[in-house]
């Protein structure tokens, strides 16, 4: 829920950006990762925050509107941030993604052990000393990375698309926390390249095609874990 409410700060970043003369990527990744440092000093959990993180999601999408209101000159291009256009990323833009994930990667291993034990039991966790703030904002942060990278693939309006579909994927297929991850990267990638062949084969949105392929493998893996357990 999180991560949703940091999508549509991202669509205020970039509007916002827009607006001022900035390149909408730059308001996108400012804006969310601003926006994640602050839920992560918000507290140490974010359970029981839903009504919160749920006003920001919703005032974050107005403030959007409002800034596209006063530059209609960008309302055009405020489908491809909605709904992506992975065929009108720069080669510039693309440097700035790449640059972005691999930080996103680092600090990702470098919370890997106090954020699996904070996600076990966060009562144990905070009694052996580890800082859940901390590892809770670095997450937020990283959430933050997360979202702007898939925006611009999918778009804002179906950001958990890539962010959700192959990790709930993995999840299922492998209880292992290392293959998990391995494969619900392979997921992703194959979703995403598989979009691609199938909007240039069709003519239809890469977005569908993508979001598409990850409904479909989610319900393959929730038929194979059924009948692995049966």
């Amino acid at each position: 829920f999180a991560g949703h409410a940091l999508s549509h700060v991202g669509f205020t970043g970039a509007t916002g950006a827009a607006l001022i003369g900035i390149a909408p990527l730059w308001g996108l990744v400012g804006f969310t990762i601003a926006m994640a440092v602050a839920m992560g000093l918000a507290g140490e959990r974010l359970a029981g925050r839903d009504v919160a993180v749920g006003m920001i999601l919703s005032v974050a999408l107005g403030l959007g509107l409002l800034f596209l209101h006063f530059y209609t000159a960008y309302a055009s291009a405020a489908t491809n941030l909605l709904f992506g256009n992975v065929l009108g990323v720069s080669l510039e833009a693309l440097a700035v993604l790449a640059i972005l994930a691999v930080l996103g990667l680092v600090a990702l291993g470098a919370i890997m052990r106090p954020l699996i034990f904070a996600s076990l039991d966060p009562e144990l966790a905070e009694a052996k000393g580890v800082p859940l703030r901390t590892v809770s904002t670095v997450f937020l942060v990283i959430v933050a990375i997360g979202v702007a990278e898939s925006a611009q693939i999918v778009g804002i309006l179906l950001v958990f698309t890539l962010m959700v579909g192959p990790a709930a994927a993995a999840q299922r297929l492998s209880t292992r926390i290392g293959a998990g991850i391995a494969l619900s990267i392979l997921l992703a990638l194959a979703e995403g390249w598989g979009g691609l062949v199938l909007a240039y084969r069709t003519d239809w949105p890469v977005s569908f095609w993508i979001t598409a392929l990850s409904g479909i493998a989610f319900v393959a893996s929730l038929s194979r874990w059924r009948i692995s357990h049966a």
